[in-house]
This record gives C-alpha cells, structure tokens and sequence, in this order.
C-alpha cells in the first residue's frame, strides 16, 4: 500500500503561481508513472501531466507551456509547478502513482482557486 499526501494548494489570483507536492510513503524511483490530475465541479476527472520512469512528460493541451511537472527520487515527492494561472485551472488537484506492478494510488486531493 502507497499513501500519496498533496499541499500547495490554496487562493490565487488570475495570473499568479503555485507549486503543488506529493509525497510518497515509499521509494518512487521504480514506479512507472507519476502524475497530476484534476476535477473541477460536476466534470470528470482529467490528466493534468505525467512523468515516466524513463523521464518523459506528457501535458494536457490546456497547461502545455504553463504547468511543469517534476519528481526528487530522493524525497520521494513529485511535484506540480504552476505558473499563469487562470480560473479554469480551478479544480481539486490529485497526485497518482502507477506502480511497478500497475497498481494504481491516488492521493487526497487538494483545492486551487484561481480568482481575484
């Protein structure tokens, strides 16, 4: 069993940044797969970005060139960098994980506010 605890989110206004963590209870540098995702009211849930075991990252369309996403092995923690932010990006912010034997974790989630 994984558990995934996020911080970082909170009130910000159009324009400004937030950094988002998550930490892991466990060594992450094998897993295959770590990532962001988000759920504004009454939507699905929808992939944010993701970072491979090999490196590579892929964004959603909506936060290419805004959002970075990144991991430290050595925390155990990802994170979630972002900049420019609109009121669109409102929505809870959960971490994932997919393990090295494909289970999927799922953190808390966490709530960002864009608004001024």
């Amino acid at each position: 069993q994984v558990q995934l605890v996020e911080s970082g989110g909170g009130l910000v206004q159009p324009g400004g940044s937030l950094r988002l963590s998550c930490a892991a209870s466990r060594s992450i540098s094998n897993v295959r797969r770590v990532g962001w995702y988000r759920q504004a009211p009454g939507k699905q849930r929808d992939m944010v970005a993701t970072i491979r075991s090999d490196g590579s990252t892929i964004y959603a369309d909506s936060v290419k060139g805004r959002f970075t996403i990144s991991r430290d092995n050595a925390k155990n923690t990802m994170y979630l960098q972002m900049n420019s932010l609109k009121p669109e990006d409102t929505a809870v912010y959960y971490c994932n994980l997919l393990s090295e034997y494909y289970t999927d974790y799922w953190g808390q989630g966490t709530q960002v506010t864009v608004s001024s």
